[in-house]
């Protein structure tokens, strides 16, 4: 099984980034855990801050790997491109917030993306990307 993980803008700051909010464990200390934790699984990763980037490997990716862990950033709140993107590929996606996006400020309350993804986990800190893999792996 192949599972891409894909991180949208800021997200390279996680472990410096508002620890309150994001905590302070970076991505790849907490991919070397994941990976650890699902060793039959190939678990890819790739982060940009630029929506036609993170567009493009969406499509890259899309329709060749099992499964997509999206964590859009603040472009879920305002990307109709991501939207028509993820609608276009085969592979189901999941979108992910570490942090819970409801008990945020309001704008963050609405996504973009999620009237085209599989389902929606958010505020589980980074445990949110093993239960969206958990979700890949029992489809």
């Amino acid at each position: 099984m192949k599972i891409q993980i894909i991180n949208g803008p800021n997200l390279n700051l996680l472990g410096t980034r508002e620890p309150g909010i994001y905590g302070s464990n970076t991505m790849e200390s907490y991919l070397d855990q994941l990976r650890s934790l699902y060793p039959d699984i190939e678990i890819g990763y790739y982060q940009s801050n630029i929506e036609g980037e993170l567009i493009d490997k969406l499509q890259e990716v899309g329709f060749s790997c099992d499964g997509i862990v999206l964590n859009a950033g603040a472009y879920t709140h305002t990307s109709i491109a991501l939207q028509d993107c993820i609608r276009s590929l085969k592979a189901p996606v999941i979108e992910v917030h570490i942090s819970n996006v409801h008990k945020r400020e309001e704008f963050r309350h609405h996504s973009y993306i999620s009237c085209a993804c599989l389902g929606v986990i958010c505020g589980f800190g980074m445990d949110s990307y093993r239960l969206a893999i958990e979700g890949l792996r029992n489809l």
